[in-house]
């Protein structure tokens, strides 16, 4: 049975972001919801949640359908309450009164300790105010479930748990997930709808296999395509060779024929359909300054500690060296930004455990990319961080994405997209030859994921990457260290680790 049948929809802003969109959402579907940072996906969930108005289009749903929706950030008034009370908030009046027992039966369902159920929303992680929203939609027992970024700012963990979840979520419950996070879509979807401005597809499959089917008929398309215009070609040659010989030779079947023809080839241009272009939401470059040094960093058996000096765990004697492409897993709380942050101090100060060789240029950015904070715009980030022409700054700024409006803008008006690729900018233009990233994948788009896993291995810069995106450290490790116990340790394979993340 159909909750949603969506007939014709299109949304127009200063450009379409999706026309004639056609789509049902039955009972018990797992839809995955794909496209590029600011294409229209959370607009989409506002108008399937009737929040929002289409610019054109039906949008037709069951009698009584309850929908809810988890989206990317809380809104202000519940950043005062705790997350309990946010939590109790979704419930009607009556429901709240009678039976908010269920909050914290939910809770337990969602594994979120006791110490974090009164803390407020303003004071926790982005990781636990996800949680929150998903437990405010759940809550209400909706016949549809729309989750915005669920994974966004999750460690493995917590995605683990998350996934659980929804599979335990009852039988007719749909749910459709707006997500870059590639592993996630294919474990929780059966569905995938790529969102496009024109001839938007929806393939009864998991997203990787669904983008396989999606690049094959965009490659038919193309080809067809191709042929189709060369035989325009043909026929608008033919029909000129037909036109001269017919005007010397006053032939009126031959000027019959030629309009034949010509009336042909444009028929046949009309419905030719070119291959999808996806247009970029800006372009993701690195350098790599080189190096003759071997090892860059040498670790003399560190020990990683909390700041009251509680010990994480002790490093033992490691070594990165030149195109090393290293990357930390560990549970929560175990001490991976702990040694992100030593690292990055015994970069700049001596450190009696820690060294990094004379060559070494650091290019560093944290989950929160906190190191934007630094600049009013981002026109000022880039003529502050290089000796670029007023020409060359602009160009660069677009490429990555931040049209001409928004380089005199503040900063703190940049989509979470742009501020990524602006800070992906940035660490180009220090031409580093080590990278430290923490969370890089962090509000990037598939696409922009795909660049940075490109560029890190085309590079060949050394980095150590701290990454809960399973398809990102897949595709760019070549070690991995993982944090077992009070031990640093160096596995071959990073799935079992995940596996018994999520498991835990």
């Amino acid at each position: 049975m159909s909750l949603i049948a969506v007939k014709d929809l299109s949304l127009i802003r200063t450009e379409a972001l999706f026309t004639g969109l056609n789509l049902s959402i039955a009972k018990g579907d797992r839809l995955g919801l794909v496209a590029a940072n600011g294409r229209g996906k959370t607009s989409l969930f506002h108008i399937v949640a009737g929040s929002e108005a289409p610019t054109g289009g039906t949008v037709t749903r069951s009698r009584g359908l309850v929908v809810a929706t988890a989206p990317q950030d809380p809104p202000a008034r519940l950043l005062a309450m705790t997350l309990r009370e946010a939590v109790r908030d979704a419930l009607s009046r009556e429901l709240a009164e009678t039976e908010d027992w269920r909050v914290d039966i939910l809770l337990d369902d969602l594994e979120v300790d006791e110490a974090i159920r009164d803390r407020a929303v303003d004071r926790l992680s982005g990781g636990w105010q996800r949680t929150m929203l998903l437990a405010r939609a759940a809550i209400v027992e909706p016949d549809l479930i729309l989750l915005d970024e669920p994974t966004n700012h999750l460690d493995i963990g917590r995605i683990g748990v998350l996934e659980r979840f929804l599979a335990a979520l009852p039988h007719d419950c749909a749910v459709v997930a707006a997500s870059h996070d590639r592993a996630f879509l294919d474990d929780v979807t059966n569905r995938t709808l790529f969102l496009r401005p024109q001839e938007s597809l929806d393939f009864a499959l998991p997203y990787s296999r669904a983008l396989q089917a999606l690049e094959e008929r965009d490659a038919a398309r193309g080809r067809q395509f191709d042929n189709d215009m060369r035989k325009v070609r043909a026929l608008r040659q033919q029909a000129a060779k037909l036109k001269n010989i017919g005007i010397n030779s006053g032939s009126d079947l031959l000027v019959v024929k030629t309009k034949q023809l010509s009336e042909r080839a444009d028929r046949l241009e009309e419905r030719a359909r070119p291959a999808h272009q996806e247009r970029s939401a800006g372009a993701i470059r690195l350098s790599n300054s080189g190096t003759h040094a071997k090892a860059l960093v040498s670790i003399d058996d560190a020990a990683i500690e909390t700041p009251d000096g509680r010990l994480l765990f002790r490093t033992g004697r490691l070594w990165i060296e030149n195109g090393d492409r290293i990357v930390l897993l560990g549970a929560n709380g175990t001490g991976k930004t702990r040694l992100v942050n030593r690292l990055r101090g015994a970069l700049a100060e001596p450190d009696a455990a820690i060294r990094g060789a004379a060559s070494l240029r650091l290019g560093y950015s944290d989950q929160a990319l906190s190191q934007l904070d630094a600049f009013s715009t981002p026109w000022d980030a880039v003529k502050r961080s290089s000796d670029a022409t007023d020409h060359h700054a602009r160009a660069q700024l677009a490429g990555a994405g931040i049209g001409v409006d928004a380089q005199a803008a503040p900063v703190s008006r940049l989509s979470g997209g742009q501020r990524a690729r602006l800070a992906m900018l940035l660490l180009r233009l220090a031409q580093p030859n080590f990278y430290l990233l923490d969370e890089p994948t962090n509000h990037l788009d598939i696409e922009g994921q795909d660049m940075l896993e490109s560029e890190l291995v085309e590079q060949g810069a050394a980095c150590l990457l701290v990454s809960h995106d399973r398809a990102f450290v897949r595709a760019v490790a070549t070690r991995i260290w993982v944090i077992a116990g009070k031990r640093l340790v160096e596995v071959d394979d990073p799935d079992p680790v995940f596996d018994r993340l999520m498991a835990s």
